[in-house]
């Protein structure tokens, strides 16, 4: 009797082991997402990918491309031409990479300008109008704060906020101090 309990009880915990286990497969460690806001209000393309390490952490990386034309006068612009954001985030919720997170950032980005300036030219007794276009490549830091919400099938929303501060700069005449870090997010767990 002691040998079919004892036996019972080892078949009971290997079987509770294996359905941990199978468990954990599902656990989807993907998402691809795109950044909604941005390419609404901002013109810009903005694509993440993410990989959760486990339930309350993750790492991924974000490629923002500006279609913003730089003398098109526009009143709400992002400087950056281009940025390149790789992130850390942790989240603080018993679900699944699920609800609050804080995140911390870096991001190389390239900025543009266009200088216009009108000289006075004492020979022609005119004043002359000239532009030049300048690029900046920075390397920021900063940290966000952001919610993500993921449905059972996968679809996911998530919106953030944060700001960054451009720590080397190769042209500080045009490079802005501070980075934003903003987005309205839908993609897919997979």
């Amino acid at each position: 009797m002691k040998k079919a309990l004892l036996g019972l009880l080892l078949f009971t915990s290997f079987a509770t082991f294996a359905q941990e286990d199978v468990q954990e497969e599902k656990v989807k460690h993907s998402e691809i997402k795109i950044n909604a806001f941005n390419l609404i209000l901002f013109k810009s393309i903005d694509v993440s990918y993410e990989y959760l390490i486990d339930s309350e952490s993750s790492i991924g990386a974000s490629v923002l491309i500006n279609l913003r034309d730089t003398d098109s006068g526009e009143d709400i612009y992002y400087n950056e031409k281009l940025a390149i954001t790789p992130y850390y985030r942790r989240y603080f919720s018993s679900k699944y990479a699920w609800g609050f997170f804080l995140e911390a950032f870096g991001m190389y980005n390239v900025q543009d300008d266009v200088y216009e300036e009108y000289n006075y030219n004492m020979i022609s007794d005119q004043y002359e109008y000239t532009t030049s276009d300048e690029t900046s490549n920075n390397l920021a830091f900063g940290m966000a704060v952001g919610g993500k919400f993921v449905s059972k099938k996968g679809f996911l929303f998530e919106v953030f906020g944060g700001v960054g501060r451009n720590i080397i700069q190769s042209n500080e005449k045009i490079g802005s101090e501070f980075v934003p870090r903003l987005g309205a997010t839908f993609g897919w767990r997979f």
